[in-house]
């Protein structure tokens, strides 16, 4: 870093530009450049312009070093022929713009650094007189190195010289103003003071202050400036003022600001460029708004813009993060179809969005086409998709394509090894991950924390605590700082194993690193996972953890232990949590009392569960749908049905909303009941409401259809399926097949059975066994053996219900002894049963 030599260094505030041109052109503003008084040395056969184009040519090649700088500088010092401005204009203005090299790091520091020698000369005799275009470039440098008040300082110099400002560096003094975060003062030079500079205002000007505010999340303030430079004599806002200021609504998230802004411009006559119509399409894509970014691309190729490789790339790379893979592959093959090449970035695009649907594959042949057409793939390409791969499991094909990769003399980084570990580490293939780890050694390359957090978490949920802590130690002496995801992994580990002393002492050791601890939401995660395992007793203890370690338990906390004691139907230690919840001052919700009510439902307490359902309308909690359906489906279940259409008629009354879930619940109780009738009622008015029924609801019907002997009812109903856009599932086909072997329709019922099994649906054990008996009770021998030889001892197997059938009927006292051989050969043993 450069470093100049000041006396006084200070900021200076300014909320005019009066106040700013009396301090810089004050006395106290020298005191920033230190000076000097000896006398240079004299040269007559150096020529400092040839000297000076020949370091410009050097700068812009990156061959010049600051010593080299030095030396010119040495040279020039000690000579009396001044050197042209133009000269070393040119030589500052190449190092200003002059990017890091490896002879030269920093140009604008080295520019700053060799102006502030020449100051130091100036007190003897000037040597270089600069110009104003000289402070303009130097101001310029100060910006560029994070120095603006440095820039400001430099403009009271340039005040105090006599010499007459302009355009370049009133523009420069608003960069420098808005480099130092003093937009607000920039705005009002821009709009009041620009004339005491004697100047006006110009386009560079109001793009400087306008990228200021847009920067500064200012853009409605950027918006309001518009109107005032279309109103000046100096310029009007043209596509890149227009498109600083909709890019910097994008960045605020104000998506419809930015399109009415851009529709704006377009009426005002102002053309859109692809630049313009590029940062749009970027912009509403990483906003997910991909239904906008087409209509500004269809917009685009309506005016004779054509789009290029950005357009598309932005279009693609949007598409895939949405996981629209359909949508992406078509923006490619429309980009191709332009004469447009994908670069690698378009075609990792595509092959990350096909990863993200399963469809590895397909990415694999654009990985070979991508190959094939004179694109390189890189390392990025690859590990796409080995993570594709990861993710469906396919580990031969991850090690093909690693091998693959290496052949190719494409060096694996910690991304790619970390993909492996991470794939192999999920499925608790330990072995396979430490020779990944020796692999990646041998490469090498060392674990990082995201390496050994894949490890620790995969030992953790294994249960291998001691190998998780052994790699956590091995991590430390390793150099690599353990992460909160690794103090997470380790604390979540002990919890759910029973360990909490250790937990507790891990959670303190992050205390102690001033790692930001585990908050309450992430033990009600654990506690969540054990309830619904049945291990509330465990999550009771996790509950106390949180207490002892100063944490407060929240109202889902509370919710979750009483829940997890509801499933285990232990209703005392569930009242015991709520009386505790009210103690800590939190009040039960909706929720808490949906959970009790639940657990006396299931437990054959319904009396108390409609008193506590009863109790929350007067503790004022409201019963939501949820609470409601609990409550109906419990008094369903118990027969109440008069109480069960009380209840449903007062939720309808009280216009709690209604759910499919209701209603299924409804029509079943109706049906379980022996109430078919109001069933069939209850479910044509509904169907005259339009209401749209899910497939359960229209089993269930169906079968109640049957049940009263309603059967062209029930059939139409089933046609009617496709036409409600539902499609017959195996239940749906086995209340058909069922209710038809009932009426004896056993030709109609073969006949479903065929539909069932071309449809694709796999038909249950429990409707084998069901269709077997039924037709052997019939006696209907050769076609019990055909769906007897679908019982493959797997997925279908013989029941006991059905066992004994065939044991009484097939032994040699049974009834078709003589017909045994009827049966598939497996199933004649029965005959030998005496």
């Amino acid at each position: 870093m450069f470093r100049m030599r000041l006396r006084n260094s200070s900021t200076m505030p300014m909320s005019r530009i009066g106040l700013l041109l009396r301090r810089l052109s004050s006395s106290s503003s020298s005191s920033y450049f230190s000076t000097s008084t000896s006398p240079p040395s004299r040269s007559r056969s150096w020529s400092p312009r040839d000297a000076f184009a020949a370091a410009t040519e050097r700068v812009r090649a990156g061959t010049l070093s600051p010593e080299d700088a030095h030396h010119l500088f040495d040279q020039l010092l000690r000579q009396d022929t001044p050197v042209h401005e133009r000269s070393l204009g040119g030589f500052l203005a190449a190092l200003a713009r002059a990017p890091d090299s490896a002879a030269c790091r920093d140009g604008p520091a080295l520019a700053i650094a060799l102006f502030n020698r020449v100051c130091r000369e100036e007190a003897g005799r000037p040597v270089v007189p600069p110009t104003v275009y000289t402070y303009a470039i130097l101001m310029n440098c100060c910006c560029r190195v994070r120095c603006p008040d440095l820039g400001l300082a430099l403009f009271g110099r340039l005040l105090r010289t006599g010499l007459k400002t302009n355009e370049i560096v009133a523009s420069t003094v608003l960069k420098c103003l808005c480099c130092a975060k003093r937009t607000d003062e920039a705005v009002n030079v821009l709009i009041h003071r620009m004339s005491d500079l004697g100047c006006v205002p110009n386009e560079f000007s109001y793009k400087t202050v306008l990228k200021s505010l847009c920067e500064d999340s200012r853009s409605q303030r950027a918006l309001d400036l518009l109107p005032v430079m279309a109103e000046g004599d100096g310029c009007s806002p043209c596509v890149v003022s227009y498109s600083t200021v909709i890019y910097g609504f994008f960045k605020e998230g104000k998506v419809g600001k930015a399109c009415n802004l851009f529709h704006e411009m377009t009426q005002q006559g102002v053309v859109s460029d692809v630049v313009t119509y590029n940062s749009i399409i970027d912009a509403l894509c990483k906003a997910r708004a991909m239904d906008k970014a087409e209509l500004f691309l269809r917009q685009m190729v309506d005016d004779d813009i054509r789009p290029n490789g950005v357009t598309y790339n932005a279009m693609i790379h949007g598409y895939s993060t949405l996981g629209q893979w359909k949508k992406a592959t078509q923006m490619f093959r429309e980009m191709t179809s332009r004469g447009l090449v994908p670069d690698t970035v378009t075609w990792n695009s595509c092959m990350a969005s096909l990863c993200k649907h399963g469809r590895s594959r397909e990415a694999a042949e654009l990985l070979y086409s991508m190959a094939a057409k004179g694109h390189k793939p890189n390392v990025v390409s690859y590990s796409t998709l080995l993570h594709g791969y990861a993710n469906e499991g396919c580990f031969a094909d991850m090690v093909n394509l690693f091998n693959s990769m290496v052949g190719k003399g494409i060096v694996p980084n910690h991304h790619v090894f970390n993909i492996f570990i991470n794939a192999y580490a999920k499925c608790g293939m330990m072995d396979e991950v430490m020779h990944m780890l020796t692999e990646m050694r041998e490469q090498g390359m060392s674990p990082d924390v995201c390496t050994y957090a894949t490890i620790i978490a995969a030992l953790c949920r294994m249960g291998r605590l001691a190998d998780a802590v052994d790699n956590f130690n091995q991590m430390i002496g390793k150099g690599v700082q353990p992460s909160k995801v690794v103090y997470r992994s380790l604390i979540q580990g002990f919890c759910t194993h029973g360990d909490l002393v250790k937990a507790k002492e891990f959670i303190f050791e992050m205390t102690d690193k001033c790692i930001c601890r585990p908050t309450i939401v992430f033990f009600n995660s654990i506690m969540h996972s054990l309830c619904n395992e049945g291990r509330v007793i465990d999550a009771h203890h996790i509950f106390d953890l949180v207490i002892d370690i100063g944490e407060r338990p929240d109202l889902i906390a509370f919710n979750t232990l009483i829940d997890g004691y509801c499933l285990v139907d232990n209703m005392e230690k569930a009242l015991g949590v709520l009386d505790s919840m009210v103690s800590a001052g939190i009040e039960p919700t909706v929720v808490t009392y949906s959970s009790l009510i639940s657990g006396y439902c299931k437990s054959g307490r319904l009396d108390d569960g409609v008193i506590l359902f009863r109790e929350m309308e007067h503790k004022r909690v409201k019963p939501d749908t949820v609470a409601y359906n609990i409550i109906l489906d419990g008094l369903f279940h118990a027969g109440a049905t008069i109480v069960a259409k009380k209840l449903f008629n007062e939720m309808i009354e009280s216009g709690t909303a209604v759910s499919i879930s209701t209603y299924r619940i409804v029509l079943g109780g109706f049906c379980r009941n022996n109430c078919t009738d109001e069933a069939i009622v209850l479910f044509q008015k509904l169907g005259a409401m339009n209401v749209k029924f899910d497939i359960a609801i229209l089993n269930t019907m169906i079968n109640a259809m049957y049940k009263v002997q309603r059967r062209e009812e029930a059939n139409d109903l089933f046609a009617s399926l496709p036409a409600c856009g539902l499609v017959p599932n195996a239940s749906t086909y086995g209340v058909v097949i069922q209710n038809l072997l009932k009426e004896g329709s056993l030709e109609e019922a073969d006949n479903m059975f065929s539909s069932m099994e071309k449809s694709g649906c796999a038909p249950s054990s429990r409707l084998i066994n069901y269709i077997i008996r039924t037709l052997l009770e019939k006696g209907e021998i050769v076609n019990a053996a055909n769906y007897m030889s679908k019982v493959d001892g797997k997925i279908i197997s013989f029941e006991a219900l059905t066992t004994s059938l065939l044991l009484s009927l097939f032994s040699e006292k049974g009834k078709y002894q003589e017909q045994l051989q009827l049966l598939p050969a497996k199933y004649q043993f029965f005959g030998g049963v005496i």
